[in-house]
């Protein structure tokens, strides 16, 4: 596959990027632990939160990095940030309709989820223990770790999730997870198995449309 930049443009990116925006890649950070283990220990009364957070970072992502970043070393980037702006008006979406609880469910699929949130929360620092120096690595907030969390907290969730939710999170898992390869970055090899499996267990599972929540 030929790509219209180097490696070395595109571990620039997020170089330009961690310099620029490196408070909100910090509080993006710790507000995604503070919630998640919110959610963890009281799903009913968290979930929604966690649904708003994730339209958040897909939100942030769509702006922050594809529009403002990526757009400078690949054109296709601008589609890849209204995909990335529609995954978050998804979120905003169910998270006013339905009630989701996270970390719900029980079982491998589930236990695999909850590792995927922990791997996704490590993946700035796996990246640079791996051989990327910072800023010139990719860290929490940007696409590939982002969908690594979505992927792993939908995996938690009992049956029910909206398939449309899961889409754009299956086809970055391809897309996204091809740079394990080709741009040199193996954290993202997780990424694309992650993709497989989300792709199996909405495949697999019963799905429920989605329905206005009861006043």
């Amino acid at each position: 596959m030929n790509l219209p930049f180097t490696p070395e443009q595109f571990l620039g990116v997020f170089a330009e990027y961690n310099d620029a925006l490196w408070p909100a890649v910090i509080g993006f950070w710790l507000a995604s632990l503070g919630v998640l283990v919110a959610t963890w220990r009281k799903p009913t009364s968290y979930s929604r939160a966690l649904t708003y957070l994730l339209a958040a970072l897909w939100a942030w992502n769509a702006i922050a990095y594809h529009v403002w970043f990526f757009t400078r070393i690949n054109p296709a980037a601008w589609l890849f940030g209204a995909a990335f702006a529609f995954q978050a008006a998804l979120f905003v979406w169910v998270g006013a309709r339905r009630r989701i609880e996270y970390f719900s469910s029980d079982g491998v699929v589930a236990r695999v989820g909850a590792s995927l949130v922990i791997y996704a929360l490590a993946y700035p620092f796996l990246t640079m223990a791996l051989g990327h120096r910072y800023p010139a690595a990719p860290t929490f907030g940007v696409p590939c770790p982002t969908v690594i969390l979505t992927i792993g907290v939908l995996l938690t969730a009992r049956a029910g999730i909206p398939l449309l939710l899961t889409i754009v999170p299956v086809l970055w898992g391809f897309i996204g997870g091809s740079a394990a390869l080709l741009l040199n970055v193996p954290t993202d090899y997780v990424l694309l198995g992650a993709g497989v499996l989300l792709a199996a267990r909405f495949m697999t599972s019963r799905r429920t449309p989605v329905r206005t929540r009861p006043d």
